[in-house]
């Protein structure tokens, strides 16, 4: 039930973003500390790509269930807990040593991760009027970009001052003060029929759409954890590296913002789906062509990349939070999410190997066209199982 909140607006959507903002930092951490991880950590470039397999990979899995525990414990104490987990895991990376004990400390941010979309879109549905909700999903999902907007345009000067533990390090008490935030800002009983909410089953339309986050997940986390090194083989200083992550989390805000509301209007959201996913593989197509001669070329690049590929994951959050054929919010937000972050485990270190195997980046790059491809094409079945007329009208 939609309820209003008063004063308490700005204090709820602030939570809204920085949760979605807050489990995501990792992966743009790891992309524009890249050059200086590889060189204390002793490490092959293509290793990077690695910091994501356990995060992300606890994330795919813990999803498949975390819908059902949010709906069980509220939206107040799995906040806590996603804040909680982030202090843990950015404590931890700030401090082990080694290469192999940071990836073992990045697998406790999965928790945080796993929680991130289902709690948030329960909080919409619970309290966000309907006429706004699409607007407030992508609001709340322009926080993954604020994360990248945040570490490139920050930390790489915080570490040029404390190295990249220090900047780490700085997560931590955001961090804690979030999760004291979330306790007192979403104060709410936990419905009666909570502990009663089913979990969703796997049907063709979901299922359509998992894949086609997936596809997006793969895509997106293999471009952006890489493009810094790539960007420093073409000539650029890690600063500048660094600016093109922040250019990707200014145009991902941007194009979240404008194309959730915009899918919202239309009659069919997964035609628009294939349209930006069209347009990301012409972005990846642009960068393949990039030398060293026309690095500036890859600044239109990640433009296009982060004003299409990074809207699709807002919009596919939409469509499940108002077409209820696709089941319940909590739980088909979280196998959704589930999907997207197997292609965020799977995408570096797969594309890190064909690096290493193939001895070039570019190459490796070439592969991302084809999964964009087959998420295109997966977009269009689903927008004709949609149109066939055996599913609810969109509310």
């Amino acid at each position: 039930m939609t309820a209003p909140y008063g004063g308490r607006e700005l204090g709820i959507r602030t939570l809204l973003v920085l949760a979605m903002a807050m489990p995501m930092l990792l992966l743009y951490a790891v992309s524009v500390l890249g050059p200086q991880l590889v060189q204390d950590l002793a490490i092959p470039p293509e290793s990077l790509g690695y910091f994501t397999v356990g995060s992300f990979g606890v994330a795919a899995l813990l999803s498949l269930r975390m819908g059902a525990l949010v709906s069980r414990v509220g939206v107040r104490y799995g906040l806590a807990m996603l804040f909680g987990s982030v202090a843990l895991t950015f404590a931890m990376m700030a401090s082990v040593p080694g290469f192999y004990s940071l990836l073992l400390a990045t697998a406790l941010l999965g928790l945080a991760q796993a929680l991130a979309n289902p709690v948030t879109n329960l909080l919409i549905a619970q309290r966000v009027a309907p006429q706004h909700k699409a607007f407030v999903v992508g609001l709340k999902q322009s926080g993954v970009q604020l994360a990248a907007l945040f570490a490139g345009a920050v930390l790489p000067v915080c570490a040029s001052q404390l190295g990249w533990r220090g900047a780490l390090a700085l997560v931590v008490p955001l961090a804690l003060v979030l999760s004291l935030l979330a306790l007192r800002q979403t104060a709410q009983p936990v419905s009666a029929n909570a502990a009663s909410t089913p979990v969703a089953t796997l049907n063709a339309r979901l299922g359509l759409l998992m894949a086609v986050q997936c596809c997006v997940g793969v895509a997106l986390s293999a471009f952006i954890t890489y493009l810094p090194i790539r960007a420093v083989a073409l000539g650029m200083t890690q600063a500048q590296a660094g600016l093109l992550v922040a250019l990707f989390g200014a145009m991902g805000i941007l194009s979240r913002l404008v194309m959730t509301p915009l899918g919202a209007r239309l009659r069919e959201e997964a035609f628009l789906l294939a349209g930006l996913l069209l347009v990301s593989a012409m972005s990846i197509a642009l960068a393949l062509q990039v030398d060293a001669a026309s690095r500036a070329l890859l600044w239109l690049a990640v433009t296009g990349m982060g004003l299409t590929a990074v809207a699709t994951n807002a919009i596919a959050m939409s469509m499940l939070i108002r077409d209820g054929s696709f089941g319940s919010v909590a739980s088909t937000s979280g196998m959704v999410s589930a999907a997207f972050f197997a292609g965020f485990a799977v995408g570096p270190a797969s594309i890190g190997e064909l690096a290493r195997r193939s001895g070039s980046l570019s190459r490796a790059w070439e592969a991302l066209l084809l999964v964009l491809v087959l998420g295109i094409v997966l977009s269009l079945l689903l927008a004709r199982l949609r149109r066939r007329g055996d599913i609810d009208v969109p509310a």
